[in-house]
This record gives structure tokens, C-alpha cells and sequence, in this order.
């Protein structure tokens, strides 16, 4: 268990936090700019569904 918690958990940490860091800035490349709000097409579907 020891080995676990020195070893292979820090691992999966740091894995984890690279995989969300090369997500979030593979984004700036993407050329549809996803920090654009989202598009809303067609809001009477919006308020017949409330």
C-alpha cells in the first residue's frame, strides 16, 4: 500500500493534470474558437420544452 501511495498515486495525479492541461490548450488552436459563447438557433424550441 505504501508503494501505491509514494508511487503510482502521485503518477496518476500528475497524468491527469497533463492530459487537462494539453486539453485546455488545445483549444486556443482549434479554429472554430471555442471561447465563443455557444449559439442558440432556434429559442422557441427553448420555451416550449419549459
Amino acid at each position: 500500500m505504501a508503494f501505491f501511495r509514494q508511487y503510482i498515486a502521485p503518477m496518476l495525479i500528475v497524468l491527469i493534470f497533463l492530459v487537462a492541461l494539453v486539453a485546455v490548450t488545445a483549444r486556443a488552436f482549434l479554429p472554430s474558437d471555442l471561447s465563443a459563447p455557444a449559439p442558440v438557433d432556434d429559442i422557441s424550441f427553448l420555451l416550449s420544452v419549459l
